[in-house]
């Protein structure tokens, strides 16, 4: 049991690791556009001032957030070992999180975009926990 909750713990964590970090490499590797974009949504989140979403952005959010909950899940199966519930576990931890993230941040993008990236993260980290049951023990 203390396993399994630290395992969900870790991968949980790294979820947000990997998200903010890859945020801010792309950040850097892209000032103008992600870079821009990303602190023009902080601000209207913060103020409630005016933001157009860019499409490309949220597209590759979408894939962000669908690799990085693979990672996650995996590593919560890794960490788990026998224990095949934790990767469920932290997606719906996940779940909780997105449904929060998409109550902030509504009014700002599109409800497409809500949509697809709150209803990957509970599947993609069931499935990283699977790729970890299908691998190598």
């Amino acid at each position: 049991m203390l396993r399994t909750t630290l395992a969900i713990i870790t991968a949980f964590l790294s979820w947000f690791i990997l998200w903010i970090g890859t945020e801010a490499l792309l950040s850097k590797i892209w000032p103008a556009w992600f870079g821009a974009h990303q602190a023009a949504f902080t601000a209207a989140i913060k103020t409630g001032g005016a933001f157009t979403a860019d499409t490309t952005i949220l597209l590759i959010q979408i894939v962000l957030g669908t690799v990085v909950s693979l990672v996650a899940g995996f590593l919560a199966a890794l960490i788990a070992r026998k224990n095949k519930r934790a990767p469920l576990v932290l997606g719906v931890l996940l779940l909780a999180v997105g449904v929060l993230k998409a109550v902030m941040s509504w009014p700002f993008v599109p409800v497409w975009y809500h949509v697809i990236f709150t209803a990957l993260l509970l599947p993609m980290a069931v499935v990283g926990g699977r790729l970890k049951s299908a691998g190598p023990r």
